[in-house]
């Protein structure tokens, strides 16, 4: 294979042929202090290799921490696409194809996109260049693998949290929410003050109160919202009526992942099954009230 010196750019004139704008992209998929000094070592490494080629400019790392399903939440990796758009980067460098992304469609877009732009991408585990060409077909089949990969993690994990959910044991029930806090064994308890607030909140709407309303008055009072925000949203009041949690039963699965690739929580309207713990902590409103205030919305 010849050397990335060498790498031919028909798009380019003689004398851009001697001088390049090289980039490099990282990514790590979370914020782990090990992973972190992964990213930190990738930025180094790469940093160091383009400086040493006497023609080559450092056209700029690009850093990236989250998932590879979805690349339009990257930042960086968007703001790279960017820059190549600009005629600002001839070459990018990577660790990997899965670098790039987890998403065959979009991962190929891209491809083909940089492709258009003469914009030529070195992937160092597999030792290919974009510019090969026969990339299309291993770059195919080398996403739509890391994509099968992340695929089956994901129902690996889906998997063990839905086996967690039929303990009654399980972690979920603990979560917190506004009226409750964590005593010293991490079981959910009442927070008084916030409790009273909570309380409040369902007398007024079954007195008939509207939304804003009721947000104009929890303002009034000076009564600050779960954010310490002044001013109560609507959504948010929406939330503590619609909370069976504050009968002291908990239900799990409120909401379900259907497709792995974006990532995004939808409403539980019968896609899984859903575990309903009752009496698991305290309660702060009486159930028959909880039932009158949704027979009333």
């Amino acid at each position: 294979m010849r050397s990335v010196r060498e790498i031919y750019f028909p798009h380019l004139s003689s004398l851009q042929q001697r001088y390049l704008r090289v980039a490099a992209y990282c990514r790590v998929s979370t914020k782990h202090d090990e992973q972190l000094s992964s990213l930190a070592a990738q930025e180094a490494y790469y940093e160091n290799y383009i400086r040493n080629h006497t023609n080559w400019e450092l056209a700029g790392i690009y850093v990236d921490q989250g998932t590879g399903r979805n690349i339009l939440k990257r930042n960086q990796f968007q703001q790279m696409l960017t820059d190549c758009r600009q005629g600002k980067i001839d070459l990018i460098l990577t660790k990997s194809i899965t670098r790039f992304g987890r998403n065959t469609l979009d991962v190929l877009n891209c491809f083909r996109e940089l492709k258009h732009l003469g914009v030529d991408v070195h992937f160092e585990i597999e030792k290919h260049y974009l510019s090969n060409p026969r990339s299309e077909l291993l770059m195919t089949v080398l996403t739509a693998i890391s994509q099968e990969e992340s695929r089956q993690k994901s129902q690996n994990i889906r998997w063990g949290i839905q086996r967690s959910f039929e303990n009654e044991d399980t972690k979920y029930k603990h979560r917190k929410c506004f009226g409750y806090c964590h005593d010293q064994n991490g079981s959910l308890v009442v927070n008084a003050a916030q409790a009273e607030i909570v309380r409040l909140i369902y007398d007024l709407r079954l007195e008939g109160w509207s939304l804003r309303q009721i947000a104009n008055e929890l303002a009034i009072r000076g009564i600050r919202s779960p954010r310490g925000s002044q001013r109560w949203g609507p959504e948010t009041l929406n939330k503590i009526l619609n909370n069976e949690k504050y009968t002291g039963n908990v239900l799990i699965q409120k909401t379900v992942v259907e497709d792995f690739l974006n990532g995004k929580q939808r409403r539980n309207r019968g896609q899984e099954n859903q575990y309903l713990i009752a009496d698991s902590h305290p309660a702060i409103i009486e159930r028959d009230m909880f039932d009158r205030v949704c027979i009333k919305k």
